[in-house]
């Protein structure tokens, strides 16, 4: 085959601006906006967190892509061509087999026809979201957005629409703040079985379609052998990734900006994080109102995200758990978390200065099931009634009390199996009162230690106590050792108890 003229500049062109740019790279000088944030951790060390988030509390994620339409869960890209996994034999069986019907050819079978970003956008902050996080991209290396780096885009392929804008438009409708989430720091290693084969059967020894090198800006060139990490080593893919996350950010201005790894390839990622602080700061008059996450301790450098997990004590810095009512992608049968599972998720992390970010599972034609309508109604009535001890509250002195007895086990990512009742009482303040939240339905008097005469937690005696969201008187007595709140003579129709609890001046 010949190669044209054209072609053949084009591509030095090219190889020309990564050689420059991966040297610029090592030295410390991709571009990035002019600013106060530098590449150290001492000049990111200056973030302050903006008050939105710190107020928000609860937001709601869209991780759907291309990757929902087999309906057979999360990483369908990726376990498609890994021979033992379900997904493999799921796809030989609709599809064909991946060396002819790649990932490629599922792509423009997403098309998002039932889609309504604005009535889900109002559903949401109805539920009590005041944040929306879109997918920019997931491992699979499919940007959702206008993007001029790759052919491999929602605007060319499948719904042939800019999703990201189009949902950064329908939040701002409903007055949301507008973030959007970055997984491709892993796609490099992650999509690396794309490139592989079957070891035994008929097919044995051919090629997946990810082989095949027209396909390469989809399916990325193949690794080393010895980068095998969540985070690839090549700096020629790590200066991709640059390249692609600041075009998302400087199209679109997110509020908030979501890496799926722990803060990624060194300065590189300090590059992107510094760009995002310092354009920020251009648009806002020297303010910062954007929040980068990510899966790492922050230190006050950003807000640590916590995967389908929480923190067990207080922090000292915000910082957010993402989790899904189901799986991260739609799957035929899945089972949803209850309205009250996560009700309680969402008041333990608030207690702990956390904010929680809710996958809600869309199905490939962009809406919701009848039975996801009726959780986020739930959540809805609930947060409508006890929202004042939630929004806008920062954490008390502590973050609450938990039965006695209990075993103290270490808490963190990949972590939501606990089990929380009304002995679990969680604690936030706002404008001078206190509100305690009680976990569970109560089946006796409520006690809270915490509150007695004699605390140390407490400088002035209990005045009033209030159950929020109903008109039911409460009795309540505070005691030297405790505050004893009666049980209720009548139970709301949500398990999670919130009470306002204000004190003598």
């Amino acid at each position: 085959m010949k190669t044209s003229l054209k072609s053949k500049t084009g591509f030095l062109a090219l190889l020309c601006f990564l050689t420059f740019v991966t040297i610029s790279a090592q030295q410390g000088k991709l571009p990035i906006a002019e600013g106060p944030y530098k590449l150290t951790d001492e000049s990111l060390m200056q973030y302050k967190y903006p008050d939105w988030f710190r107020d928000a509390k609860f937001g709601i994620w869209a991780h759907w892509g291309p990757q929902a339409v087999p309906r057979q869960g999360d990483w369908y890209a990726r376990r498609m061509y890994q021979e033992k996994d379900p997904a493999y034999k799921y796809h030989i069986e609709h599809y064909g087999h991946p060396s002819v019907f790649g990932y490629k050819d599922i792509i423009p079978l997403w098309k998002a026809e039932k889609w309504d970003p604005d009535k889900l956008m109002a559903l949401y902050k109805k539920t009590g979201a005041k944040y929306f996080v879109s997918m920019g991209t997931h491992h699979d290396n499919f940007f959702l957005w206008n993007s001029k780096i790759h052919k491999w885009n929602a605007v060319n392929m499948g719904p042939k629409k800019d999703v990201v804008g189009t949902w950064q438009e329908a939040a701002k409708k409903q007055g949301l703040k507008f973030g959007v989430s970055e997984h491709l720091g892993a796609s490099y290693t992650w999509f690396q079985a794309s490139h592989g084969s079957d070891k035994e059967g008929p097919k044995a020894g051919v090629p997946y379609d990810g082989a095949d090198p027209q396909f390469s800006d989809l399916y990325h060139d193949g690794t080393t052998p010895d980068d095998k990490g969540w985070l690839t080593n090549n700096l020629i893919f790590q200066i991709e990734w640059f390249r692609s996350i600041r075009e998302l950010i400087d199209n679109y201005h997110p509020d908030l900006l979501y890496s799926d790894c722990s803060m990624p390839f060194e300065n590189v990622g300090r590059s992107l994080i510094a760009h995002y602080y310092n354009q920020d700061i251009a648009r806002n008059n020297g303010n910062i109102e954007v929040v980068y996450t990510c899966k790492q301790a922050s230190g006050g450098k950003w807000v640590q995200d916590v995967e389908r997990g929480v923190l067990d004590s207080l922090s000292n810095y915000p910082w957010q758990t993402d989790t899904s009512i189901g799986d991260w992608y739609y799957r035929t049968g899945q089972k949803y978390k209850t309205s009250n599972e996560v009700i309680q998720m969402l008041v333990d992390i608030v207690s702990k200065n956390g904010n929680l970010l809710l996958n809600v599972v869309q199905t490939p034609e962009g809406d919701l099931e009848p039975d996801m309508l009726h959780i986020l109604d739930e959540i809805g009535i609930w947060t409508a009634a006890n929202g004042e001890g939630i929004y806008g509250t920062r954490p008390w002195k502590i973050f609450g009390e938990e039965p006695e007895g209990l075993q103290q086990v270490k808490r963190g990512q990949f972590d939501e199996n606990y089990k929380l009742s009304f002995k679990d009482i969680r604690f936030t303040t706002k404008d001078g009162n206190l509100y305690a939240f009680c976990l569970g339905i109560p089946t006796e008097d409520i006690i809270i230690k915490s509150l007695g005469k004699n605390s140390s937690f407490v400088e002035n005696q209990v005045s009033s106590v209030k159950m929020m969201g109903v008109d039911v008187k409460v009795k309540w007595s505070q005691e030297n050792d405790r505050l004893v709140i009666k049980k209720p003579s009548r139970i709301p129709s949500w398990q999670v108890l919130g009470f306002k609890i204000e004190f003598k001046k």
